[in-house]
């Protein structure tokens, strides 16, 4: 069944949360998209809510095809297509370098200076408005595993089912609203699908902080050393 929004899609993958309420989770949208739906989970856990930024490396002739992601803390996940495809090491640190630049600038423009929040010794779940091919999904998973989280979550309104038990052994929890077994475009599950900008990634934030008093949890707001 079609999301009616990225809003809407948080409200039901937050339905399949709730066991995780009790743990006062720690939830991190993946920007740009998973930020709305993010919002709407940590509203329902009564959760602090923060960003986890992940890139996509696009191939050089297209930059729209995946090639691999890099995520906050320098984790870098290549996908096997990068030596497929013929693409040389040169051209591969070119793009991961313009991406990191794009990375680190979305990180100054949604935490305005804030420390990152500590993961360590806290569940943590990691949520995205859909899952295409994993790459940004396993980067995201693979940087927050090094922040020592006691458990780590990937939520996710929509992903196909091969994706999903590609990403499992990643992750402590992977839950979906939906599983499609083909996926096709992620766009295809939403009504409206319009792309988020980074000002509306920064107002969610905001509206987050202000709702939940001083917004992320102090506890979780110290970086780690």
């Amino acid at each position: 069944m079609p999301f009616r929004d990225r809003e809407d899609a948080g409200k039901r993958l937050a339905g399949l949360l709730g066991k995780y309420r009790d743990e006062k989770p720690v939830v991190l949208g993946l920007p740009r998209g998973g930020v709305p739906v993010a919002y709407e989970v940590a509203r329902a856990l009564d959760a602090p809510l923060d960003v986890f930024v992940v890139r996509k490396l696009g191939a050089p002739f297209q930059p729209e095809l995946g090639i691999g992601a890099i995520a906050e803390g320098g984790v870098v996940v290549l996908d096997e297509r990068a030596s497929a495809l013929g693409i040389s090491e040169s051209e591969i640190d070119e793009i991961r370098d313009r991406e990191t630049k794009e990375l680190e600038r979305r990180v100054r423009r949604f935490r305005g200076g804030r420390p990152p929040p500590r993961l360590e010794g806290r569940t943590v779940i990691l949520v995205d408005d859909g899952i295409a091919t994993g790459g940004t999904a396993r980067a995201a998973a693979r940087a927050a595993r090094m922040l020592h989280p006691r458990k780590l979550v990937l939520a996710a309104a929509v992903a196909s089912a091969d994706t999903v038990e590609a990403l499992r052994s990643e992750v402590d929890d992977l839950v979906c609203a939906e599983t499609p077994t083909d996926l096709w475009a992620i766009g295809l599950w939403y009504q409206d699908f319009q792309q988020v900008r980074d000002e509306e990634v920064a107002e969610v934030l905001e509206r987050a902080r202000r709702e939940s008093g001083a917004g992320a949890e102090e506890g979780a707001e110290a970086g780690p050393s």
